[in-house]
């Protein structure tokens, strides 16, 4: 099991959202500060620790993939039925996120230096055209 850092779940985070809800770093980062600071070094807390806001941001993580919810029934000695939910980091989908990340940002850099190593005659008409 791997560990998630701030920075790691704040890239994630980032590329989650789309541009047109995009996040500044210092928002991403305060925010996996924050997620972190529940889950600790765990994998899935109990959702009745958090309060509405935090859920909210939890919900918004979810939809980008990050968190996800499971339950878990359990039968009481007076017969009940007593569900607990609980939020698990999907940590395959944080490491989807930042590969995805680096390598946007890779093509990103390649693309602004495609034409780079052409020679200087290339720009040059040539043909029956140029005369």
């Amino acid at each position: 099991m791997t560990i998630v850092t701030v920075d790691d779940l704040t890239l994630a985070i980032k590329n989650s959202i789309d541009d047109s809800h995009a996040m500044v770093e210092e928002q991403a980062y305060e925010l996996a500060h924050h997620v972190l600071n529940f889950f600790g070094y765990s994998d899935r807390i109990i959702d009745n620790i958090l309060e509405p806001e935090d859920r909210d941001a939890f919900y918004m993580l979810e939809d980008g993939g990050i968190l996800t919810t499971e339950r878990e029934e359990t039968t009481l000695y007076d017969g009940r039925e007593w569900r607990i939910h609980y939020w698990l980091f999907k940590r395959d989908k944080i490491a989807d996120l930042m590969v995805n990340s680096r390598m946007r940002k890779a093509e990103a850099d390649d693309g602004e230096f495609v034409y780079a190593d052409l020679p200087d005659d290339v720009w040059q008409r040539g043909g029956d055209d140029a005369e």
